[in-house]
Parts: structure tokens; sequence; C-alpha cells
């Protein structure tokens, strides 16, 4: 994959994994915390988003979906961090820098035949 392709991809998958955290955490909003009502609305043009922006991965969109996982984690972690404000521990880097090693073996190894 060039790198070129790789950034491309990888910016891809962190602005997929806004659309849906975005699309997940404005109702949680609403529901936890007594926001207005209107934020479904957002929320709902957030995730329909996601879903458009996973069109547009490369590759298949059984791989796709789980190398976006990898790279969720991470973008999840940093939320955790800027929005909620809550300070990462050691192992939450840990566990992103293993989900990132993850994703890049199946993002990077999909095009390798077996056998």
């Amino acid at each position: 994959m060039a790198t070129l392709e790789l950034l491309r991809t990888a910016l891809l998958f962190g602005l997929t994994a806004v659309a849906e955290i975005v699309g997940c955490y404005l109702p949680w909003l609403w529901l936890r915390q007594g926001r207005s009502v209107w934020l479904l609305l957002p929320a709902a043009l957030s995730l329909a988003l996601f879903a458009w922006l996973l069109t547009l991965h490369p590759g298949a969109s059984g791989r796709t979906y789980a190398a976006y996982g990898g790279v969720y984690i991470v973008v999840a972690l940093l939320w955790l961090r800027w929005v909620d404000g809550v300070v990462l521990t050691p192992t939450d880097w840990i566990g992103a820098g293993i989900s990132l090693t993850g994703m890049a073996v199946i993002a990077l190894g999909g095009s390798a035949k077996v056998g």
C-alpha cells in the first residue's frame, strides 16, 4: 500500500470513527443527561454519514470493518480524554497500540494470498 493511500485510508478511518462516536454520543446526552431531544437529529445525520463513509473504504467490507475497529478504539479513547476529560491510563495506551497493530496486520496483509 503506497504511503499516500495509507494516509488517506487512516484519515478516512478517523473521520468514520468520529462520525460514529458523535452519532452515539448525542443520544447518550439526551438519554443520560436530560439534554434536548433535538440532539437526535444531528445524531441521525452523523450515523448516516458514518454509514456513507464506510462505503468509501477500499477493499472487502468485512476486512474494512475489522481494520476500522482498531482505529475506532483509539478515537474512542481520545474522545474519552478530550471530550469526557478522563485521564487515560498506561493500559489504555497499551490496548490502543495492540489494536492498531492488529488493524495494521489486517489492513496491510489483506491483499496477500494464502495457500
